[in-house]
């Protein structure tokens, strides 16, 4: 091996590992754009409905937003601080309800199918003895209530959390002032001779992440929504938590819908146990209609997915990144795919093939 190329592979490894020792400052860099992409969108949608200046266009955004979040924490935070709170309490009942029923469930159908056959099967105390290795339902309760307690001190350090969203707010604002200067900066990281190509594809990466920020609010606003006048019309107690919860939860394709699920069903158990099967009929409605209607209507110029990679994105990027990770995972799985598309795909496979064809 020659000299040369045992140094660029040595600095390619160094690379790496500095890149992977650096990887939670990336993951939050990473959310800064998102941020800086987020406030660049709006601003850019004022500047062109009444021909602002730019300036004037990001103060009236940063301003919106301010009022939007102090109205919010005024009257919707309390509400639903509140409503979440009775919701977590409530989840250990209701997996013990759920339980019950089982039990009960079991009992019936057993007697139904063995009381001609088997004289003692009906005795419920023998059928309690051989189900005596089964948890009951105060166990399982008690797993539960613990798997939520470690879930809430997993996510408890406020110290680290409020530096890290300090980190993330104020870089994204940086960015979002001077947009095409920090834009420039990464362009002169490029060869000069692919830099151009590089401007443009930087451009399609922000073009896809603004469309993707702007169907998924768009979409999670629907749902919670459908959610809040579903769960009212079937009287479901708690509706603002609930139906909050699953518009937030919108946000994380596939895994978030799932667990938004989980609350309103508890709640619903606890009430009356046909309501529970309601609940989660209007539930999968939902998600059927957020997915056939409502998304392709509104986001028609997204990148599009396919479920297998969106999934195999969170996967990878939860071990990777942790829940930031997840959260992050679709927008990062957008950007690869424009830089797949284009560097790889058109750039080298599509020139060196019809190169090869001349």
């Amino acid at each position: 091996m020659k000299p040369t190329s045992f140094l660029s592979i040595t600095a390619l490894i160094v690379s790496i590992l500095i890149i992977w020792g650096l990887k939670e400052i990336i993951i939050l860099f990473f959310a800064s754009i998102i941020i800086s992409m987020a406030l660049c969108t709006i601003t850019g949608k004022i500047r062109d409905l009444f021909k602002f200046p730019r300036w004037i266009s990001l103060i009236i955004t940063i301003i919106s937003i301010l009022l939007i979040s102090s109205i919010s924490i005024v009257i919707i935070i309390p509400q639903f601080t509140s409503e979440f709170q009775e919701l977590i309490n409530q989840i250990p009942s209701a997996v013990s309800k759920l339980w019950e029923l089982s039990i009960n469930t079991f009992f019936n159908f057993a007697e139904i199918i063995y009381k001609d056959n088997i004289p003692n099967i009906a005795d419920r105390t023998i059928l309690t003895n051989k189900l005596s290795m089964i948890p009951d339902g105060a166990t399982l309760a008690s797993g539960v209530t613990d798997s939520i307690k470690k879930l809430v001190n997993l996510v408890s350090n406020v110290g680290i959390g409020i530096l890290q969203l300090f980190f993330i707010l104020s870089v994204g604002l940086m960015i979002t002032l001077q947009p095409n200067s920090y834009r420039e900066v990464a362009i002169l990281l490029v060869p000069s001779f692919y830099r151009r190509r590089a401007r443009t594809i930087l451009l399609r990466c922000g073009d896809a992440l603004s469309s993707w920020m702007a169907g998924v609010l768009l979409s999670s606003i629907f749902v919670a929504i459908l959610a809040s006048i579903g769960l009212y019309l079937l009287g479901i107690k708690l509706v603002i938590a609930n139906a909050l919860i699953a518009g937030i939860l919108n946000v994380i394709p596939n895994v978030g819908p799932t667990i938004s699920t989980i609350f309103p069903l508890s709640v619903a158990l606890l009430d009356t146990p046909w309501k529970s099967l309601a609940v989660l009929g209007l539930y999968v409605v939902i998600q059927n209609i957020e997915s056939y209607v409502i998304t392709p209507s509104i986001m028609h110029k997204q990148v599009k997915l396919l479920p297998g990679l969106t999934i195999t994105a969170q996967f990878i990027f939860t071990i990777l990144f942790g829940p930031l990770g997840l959260l992050l995972a679709i927008p990062m799985a957008v950007v690869i795919q424009v830089f797949v598309k284009e560097i790889i795909i058109h750039d080298l496979l599509e020139r060196n093939y019809f190169s090869t064809k001349i």
